[in-house]
C-alpha cells in the first residue's frame, strides 16, 4: 500500500515504514504528524484518486529530526567584466518516518 501526499507544496510517494526528508515543518522532534493532503492511495488493485484530495484519508508520520542538507555552491560569472560571486546554500529539512496510511 502506498500513497501520494502533498507536503510544503511538493508531492511525495510514501509507503509504510519509509524514511524521507521534506521541507522543514513546524513540529518538534519525536512528535506525530497527521498528513491529510492525500492525493492518491493504492492498495493492491484498489486505486483511489482525489479531486484534489481524498476525503477521510490520512497518513501518520513521526518526526525524527530536523537538519540541514549538504551545501550547494552557486557561482555567478560574467565574462570579460571581472564579475564573479561564489555563494553557498544549505536547505533546512525535516526527516519523517511513515507509520500508517488510512484510506
Amino acid at each position: 500500500m502506498y500513497a501520494i501526499v502533498e507536503i510544503g507544496g511538493r508531492q511525495y510517494n510514501v509507503e509504510k515504514g519509509m524514511f524521507f526528508h521534506c521541507e522543514k515543518l513546524d513540529a518538534p522532534a519525536d512528535s506525530t504528524l497527521t498528513l491529510d493532503k492525500v492525493l492518491m492511495v493504492k492498495n493492491g488493485d484498489d486505486v483511489k484518486i482525489g479531486a484534489p484530495y481524498i476525503a477521510n484519508a490520512k497518513v501518520t508520520a513521526k518526526v525524527l529530526e530536523h537538519g540541514r542538507d549538504k551545501k550547494i555552491l552557486v557561482f555567478k560569472y560574467k565574462s570579460k567584466k571581472n564579475y564573479r560571486r561564489k555563494l553557498g546554500h544549505r536547505q533546512h529539512y525535516t526527516s519523517l518516518l511513515i507509520e500508517d496510511i488510512v484510506a
